[in-house]
């Protein structure tokens, strides 16, 4: 198992600096220069891990991401353990180690500095710890420490520091333990300890949450929408939990919920159907179910190995299975391939994570050589702007701002900037007209696809997204009249509020839209980098137009 474990450890060490930051590492480095006890879209411990591998070394890709390779690491560590719990041997533990080394969503969490693998490295260690405390002697007797309950309560909090979605699984694995009649494990002071304990460490994020209208909660529900990048269709999730971990390993985890289901261990595979359904129901992403996997695997193996025997053979038989998937997951999840080969490879398809990982670097160099001295920097997500701030140093370019997550929170662009450069922003295209009048740029409006007729005539209108104008309302915008003061300059927001100033932006739009933003921001600008005058006039917009670092 250690062995597995080892191995597995230096592959991802050796991978780890091929390629580049993924935009949500950027973030994170981000979110660590301005610590605090939490932010809208997450708590703080992977911030706050970020910042401290950070003050080590500022510039080590490789020290950034060794948190993550040892969290990943000990996943597998845990899943040997896991099969010992249920009952395996020396051989069990090993290959339980290895299926889930060789997974592909192990694999790819762990080659990334993110709050998935944290997550999955402290529901594994719950599962453990609560596999301990159901520990029977040879009469039936309960031959448990309750004392276990303590470190539970600790790897809570811990693990709610990094990821609030965790108390989704842990709330309904409590709920199965209840219905499978395992009561009596709650029947002690020491799991009111552990209550406690988790209570004790989550309470500042929770305060900041309180303080400021929780707005982690809107973003849930927008994520909930289908608004972020990796969301999934019902249907998609469902396929998906047969590739998390690799589908040659489906009909093994398959059997490992069948033999929980009939052993005393039943409130694990009744977790996992409750999970199931209350994730496809609410719309969560489908890695959401990827902390149960460890438990179904170990199962799953523990009665494997009991056919397996002491059979040379089988086991080779079964060790090449799990090498194939280890090897296939590799390719598609590691950065084995060349930069050069990535477009023409099916990896963008498969992973979309892969590309958010190449080219930063060349996007800040594209964005430097388009930005006015002296004009401020607009973004359109998180990742552009923290791929600003982490290469925009050598090229003198000011800290970005945007209207994504947590940088709307971090304030707009200061109020003496008169000139703005908007990355991943389109700007937005002249007046269309319907019978004469000019169509208003800051209300809602209907897709592309769909289509106003008047009269005779069939008027294409523009995507619903609208786009973020970046003009700055100060005594220099003299065209900011009766007029024009109804256009928008800034933006408009998932709930239609006409946004007149930043100000107005701060206390009318607070909580983030159905898109998981503040302000809908589009992603696309002209092939060639070019000056435009915004649509009402008032300042002068700089449009520059990087390559995206997914190499589409």
């Amino acid at each position: 198992m250690f062995v597995v474990a080892s191995a597995f450890a230096l592959i991802l060490l050796a991978t780890s600096t091929r390629y580049g930051y993924h935009r949500d590492e950027l973030y994170f480095l981000t979110a660590g220069r301005r610590l605090d006890w939490g932010y809208p879209d997450q708590p703080p411990l992977t911030p706050a891990l970020a910042r401290l591998m950070s003050a080590i070394d500022p510039d080590s890709l490789w020290l950034l991401r060794l948190p993550a390779v040892a969290a990943a690491t000990f996943v597998v560590i845990c899943a040997g353990l896991i099969a010992g719990e249920l009952g395996g041997g020396r051989g069990a533990k090993a290959l339980t180690a290895a299926t889930v080394a060789s997974a592909a969503m192990v694999q790819g969490a762990g080659h990334l500095f993110g709050t998935t693998v944290f997550d999955l490295a402290a529901w594994s260690l719950l599962c453990l710890l609560v596999l301990k405390l159901l520990r029977t002697s040879d009469d039936g007797a309960s031959a448990a420490d309750p004392r276990w309950w303590l470190p539970i309560g600790l790897v809570v909090g811990v693990g709610l520091l990094n990821k609030v979605l965790l108390i989704v699984p842990v709330g309904v694995l409590a709920l199965a333990l209840v219905l499978t009649g395992s009561r009596k494990m709650f029947a002690t002071r020491y799991f009111a300890g552990a209550l406690g304990i988790a209570a004790l460490l989550v309470t500042p994020y929770l305060w900041w949450q309180a303080s400021n209208g929780w707005p982690q909660w809107a973003l849930s529900r927008a994520i909930a929408g289908g608004s972020s990048g990796t969301s999934d269709s019902p249907i998609m999730f469902v396929l998906l939990q047969f590739g998390l971990f690799g589908p040659l390993l489906a009909p093994l985890w398959i059997y490992g919920l069948w033999r929980l289901w009939r052993s005393r261990h039943r409130a694990f595979a009744v977790a996992y159907a409750v999970l199931f359904v209350v994730f496809l129901v609410s719309g969560g992403k489908a890695y959401y179910l990827g902390g149960m996997y460890p438990v179904l695997l170990a199962a799953g193996v523990v009665g494997l190995s009991g056919w397996l025997g002491a059979y040379g053979k089988r086991w080779v038989a079964a060790g090449s299975v799990v090498a194939l998937n280890a090897a296939l997951s590799a390719s598609l999840f590691l950065p084995l391939l060349p930069v050069e080969a990535i477009p023409d490879s099916p990896v963008l398809a498969v992973n979309y994570d892969a590309g958010e990982t190449i080219g930063w670097p060349r996007y800040v160099e594209q964005i430097a050589a388009a930005h006015p001295p002296g004009a401020a920097i607009l973004t359109a997500n998180y990742g552009e702007a923290g791929a600003i701030e982490r290469y925009g140093a050598e090229y003198g370019l000011p800290t970005p701002h945007s209207g994504h997550n947590a940088y709307w929170w971090w304030g707009p662009p200061p109020d003496s900037a008169t000139e703005v450069l908007t990355v991943g922003n389109r700007p937005r295209p002249p007046h269309r007209t319907l019978r004469g009048r000019r169509t208003p740029r800051c209300s809602r409006q209907r897709p592309r696809h769909r289509q106003r007729r008047t009269g005779r005539t069939t008027v294409p209108l523009p995507r619903s997204t609208p786009t973020v104008v970046a003009a700055v309302a100060t005594p220099a915008n003299p065209r900011l009249t009766r007029r024009t003061r109804r256009r928008d300059p800034i933006g408009v927001c998932g709930y239609d509020h006409t946004v007149r100033s930043w100000s107005t932006w701060r206390t009318r739009c607070r909580k983030p839209n159905r898109h998981g933003r503040s302000v809908l921001l589009c992603h696309a600008l002209s092939a060639v980098p070019t000056r435009r005058r915004d649509p009402i006039g008032t300042a002068v917009v700089a449009a520059a137009a990087p390559v995206h670092p997914q190499l589409t």
